[in-house]
């Protein structure tokens, strides 16, 4: 049995006004309420402007939250952009950084991902570094080649079991209800951690958790849960239902 906690991420998307936040936040603090201890984590990411409502309403239920996106500068005349220490200031504890929508629609290199994942790392949270190929890619064979690269580019030096999630997204399962079968899943998921090592040292990668990030929901969370290499999952979809996002947890 693995000693890496099983995390279970909630990426909202542009989704979500005041309203609707309270609801979705409130119902899962219930929830974990109800409960008490669990033997997973459970983190949230709003879009930014909502992480302070979010914040308030699950304050004191072990929900823990994150943003979306952040700017690898601290401040500055960044016009429209987040800056790490903001999200840690409203609450936040970790920061999605190099989301596979990021990386296309917003053209974000690997080098920009890392300086991402390093200001996040600065300010002392924790950076979900996301990974993953596209479908052309996955058709011409290049799994492993894309997510080595990325491994390699995307990590920053110094990176820890402490300050770094891996979310391996295959970019053609994201939100059209195909999923590789679990073999892949884990054959992906162990040549990562693979990767991981030679990037962060054997320990360090043995102790950083790999979460699953393509179309993960209520019908499929047990099955990819159970999977040796994978500690969890960043899900989309199914986390703006609070019943989807339960169950997915409650397989972990």
């Amino acid at each position: 049995m693995s000693a890496r906690r099983t995390l279970i991420a909630g990426n909202w998307k542009m989704n979500g006004l005041t309203a609707e936040a309270k609801a979705l936040a409130g119902g899962l603090a219930e929830k974990m309420n109800a409960v008490g201890d669990v033997d997973f984590e459970m983190l949230i990411c709003p879009p930014a402007i909502l992480i302070p409502v979010v914040a308030a309403v699950v304050q004191g239920s072990n929900i823990k939250l994150g943003g979306q996106d952040n700017h690898a500068n601290a401040a500055g005349a960044h016009t429209g952009d987040t800056s790490t220490a903001m999200l840690k200031d409203a609450g936040c504890t970790y920061a999605i950084v190099g989301h596979s929508e990021r990386r296309t629609d917003h053209g974000e290199t690997d080098q920009v991902v890392n300086d991402k994942a390093a200001a996040a790392h600065a300010n002392g949270l924790i950076a979900v570094i996301c990974i993953g190929e596209t479908e052309a890619q996955r058709d011409a064979g290049k799994t492993l080649d894309v997510n080595g690269r990325q491994i390699a580019g995307s990590v920053p030096d110094g990176s820890t079991a402490e300050n770094t999630v891996i979310a391996y997204e295959p970019v053609w399962a994201i939100g059209t209800g195909r999923t590789p079968t679990s073999q892949e899943v884990q054959d992906v998921h162990a040549f990562i951690r693979g990767e991981l090592a030679k990037k962060i040292g054997d320990n360090e990668a043995a102790k950083t958790r790999i979460l699953y990030g393509g179309s993960m929901n209520p019908k499929n969370a047990k099955e990819l849960l159970a999977l040796p290499d994978v500690d969890g999952g960043l899900i989309g979809g199914a986390s703006l239902k609070v019943d989807d996002f339960w169950t997915v947890a409650q397989n972990a």
